[in-house]
């Protein structure tokens, strides 16, 4: 789905010169999505050969979907052969807070994280005492592939080219880029959501699902629900065209 040249002509948000940006919405352990998408990028690559290609990935790569695991495997090939920016989003957060903490595993399956347990081949009871949530914790990061738990650890939390900024959740108004807080880049959402005001840079976020990508003066959301839609979305920059599918 194209951007209307009405809202290219009013905003005109840029890339520097030469510089390609494709940026995938929220994953949330649909391995197979994400394949599909990152084989999109390569035939375009193959036919269009641009100077450099950057490939952003939102956040959330885990929880909800059925393959944490496999999405994790994907992104860290990736970033072996191609540049990629690989942003936190609040799930990774809450992965890392588990594993130091696993009486937050309660909390954690309201998040989906159940799924992604089951993913690294660990099988939890419907309500473990706490003797089992430290046991399945434990499970877990005997599970964890160092490259997974140094890949989470890694993650930045926003990305800044041209005229752009990339982030999971969004930003708060009324307070500079550089200093916004990871609370807010992570989970921030009415007070962003609501908000018109021009943030500096044009804001390319996820987190709150929308059926279509959400295309707005200031900020496009591209989180479309791909665990319970199947439909991961993949915007692709250059220049001052933007282009969601």
């Amino acid at each position: 789905m194209g951007l209307s040249s009405r809202f290219r002509k009013k905003i005109k948000p840029r890339l520097p010169d030469g510089i390609r940006v494709y940026a995938i919405g929220d994953v949330h352990g649909r391995a197979d999505l994400l394949q599909s998408l990152l084989t999109v990028i390569d035939v375009d690559l193959a036919h269009s050969a641009p100077q450099r290609a950057i490939q952003v990935f939102l956040g959330d790569y885990v929880d909800r979907g059925p393959d944490s695991r496999a999405v994790l495997d994907l992104l860290i090939a990736r970033s072996k052969s191609h540049e990629t920016v690989c942003l936190k989003g609040n799930h990774e957060v809450f992965l890392l807070e588990v594993l130091k903490d696993p009486a937050r595993l309660q909390e954690w399956r309201h998040y989906g994280g159940l799924l992604t347990l089951v993913s690294y081949g660990i099988t939890p009871t419907m309500n473990p005492s706490a003797e089992q949530q430290v046991e399945l914790i434990e499970g877990l990061r005997r599970a964890l592939p160092p490259e997974h738990l140094a890949f989470l650890q890694q993650l930045r939390s926003s990305f800044t080219c041209g005229d752009f900024f990339f982030v999971h959740a969004g930003v708060k108004p009324g307070i500079p880029l550089d200093r916004q807080k990871d609370e807010d880049l992570l989970w921030i959402r009415e007070e962003f959501l609501a908000s018109e005001e021009r943030f500096g840079k044009y804001i390319v976020h996820g987190h709150t699902p929308v059926s279509a990508p959400d295309i707005r003066p200031n900020r496009i959301n591209i989180d479309t629900g791909a665990y319970a839609t199947g439909n991961l979305t993949l915007l692709t920059i250059q220049g001052d065209s933007l282009m969601a599918i």
